[in-house]
């Protein structure tokens, strides 16, 4: 038997089309110990994430970490858990057919989209299943990481070129990078802070706040601190913030191991302190709301600030779904697509009518 994947159902002389794979990171099936020591246990076990040798790093994961992580995380994930399930997963649905709609409307039906998650469900290898089923030959890998990192961005190449490493026909690929200084995306999240302000009193500062990465992967090298860097700088530039109206910090650092700097909530404990009144929060680096935004930052971090004797804490929500999301991906994404889509004609009909009677005269189907 052949180490090589293909398709019982596969006809020659099919129309090819081209897909667009949309990936975010994951989320756990359910809020429960269960669910998420399970997620924890994929997540975890990426040597993009822990950089450490796995004789080292998977006992501790094994015998430490997953005994006592997964309780407390599903804790937390419980306070922001939707009648109808995963925040991140739910928004992330809603963000790919918006997309998809958007993208026929100037491509027809010959473009596809799927979503896939780096950990959990769905999974990549299941959404690639599923682009390849629609006849896609040509896939763009859209990570929905703004800014680049290895543990992010990279992590998603792993999964797709390993998904693919056994299947007969690899489709034609292109991957995104990253678009942390794309105008179209500081665009939309000027757009998203101006609409919440115009809904909500401003506060006296605007506290931006990105995942944090260990320093060492700065030091070795890691785009993902300057890139979220020049993402603050472009949107306090585009919203005419003063400098001393906002700042930049990094969040969710875990382990002993100093992280990028400076701290979100030591930040916010300082300026609790310092009696900073209300302030407003967004977090660019996240395409979707997630336990990290609903969770660490609107209900943790904002408890942090006002226990330092600081206001409230408003947090100004990840562009999710919104139309401003949608037209911003959308073009982004058309860059890359630019001159690989396959046209409505591509391929006439007579034309795939001989292909498919030349295989025929084969023994094929």
């Amino acid at each position: 038997m052949s180490r090589y994947l293909g398709r019982a159902d596969f006809r020659h002389g099919q129309a090819p089309r081209t897909g667009v794979l949309l990936v975010n990171l994951g989320t756990p099936d359910a809020p429960t110990t269960a669910a998420v020591r399970r997620y924890l246990a994929e997540f975890l076990a990426d040597p993009r994430v822990v950089e450490l040798p796995r004789w080292l790093w998977l006992p501790l994961l094994h015998g430490i970490i997953l005994r006592t992580r997964p309780r407390r995380s599903a804790h937390a994930y419980q306070a922001i858990w939707g009648a109808d399930g995963s925040p991140l997963l739910r928004t992330s649905e809603r963000l790919r057919d918006a997309l998809a709609a958007t993208l026929r409307d100037g491509h027809g039906e010959t473009v596809e989209v799927a979503l896939g998650m780096r950990y959990g469900r769905p999974s990549i290898a299941a959404a690639l299943d599923g682009l390849l089923a629609a006849e896609a030959r040509r896939i763009l890998v859209v990570p929905l990481y703004p800014q680049y990192a290895a543990a992010t961005t990279a992590s998603v190449n792993d999964a797709v070129f390993a998904a693919l490493a056994r299947r007969r026909w690899v489709p034609e690929l292109r991957t995104i990078a990253d678009y942390h200084a794309d105008p179209r995306y500081i665009e939309a999240l000027a757009a998203s802070a101006e609409s919440h302000w115009a809904a909500h009193p401003r506060g006296e500062r605007l506290l931006l706040s990105f995942h944090g990465i260990p320093r060492d992967t700065f030091l070795a090298g890691d785009p993902y601190h300057c890139q979220c860097h020049a993402t603050a700088r472009l949107l306090a530039t585009r919203l005419a913030l003063a400098d001393d109206a906002w700042q930049l910090s990094f969040q969710s650092r875990v382990g002993p191991k100093r992280w990028l700097e400076p701290y979100t909530d030591q930040t916010l404990r300082a300026w609790g302190a310092a009696g900073v009144g209300d302030i407003d929060v967004m977090c660019p680096g996240f395409a979707v709301d997630c336990l990290e935004t609903l969770e660490e930052i609107a209900l943790q971090n904002a408890a942090t600030f006002k226990d330092a004797g600081g206001g409230t804490l408003r947090y100004i929500p990840a562009l999710n779904d919104s139309a401003a999301h949608v037209e911003a991906l959308a073009g982004i994404v058309g860059d890359h697509l630019a001159g690989w889509t396959y046209p409505p004609d591509a391929v006439t009909a007579a034309a795939r009518a001989g292909v498919a009677a030349r295989a025929r005269d084969l023994g094929g189907q």
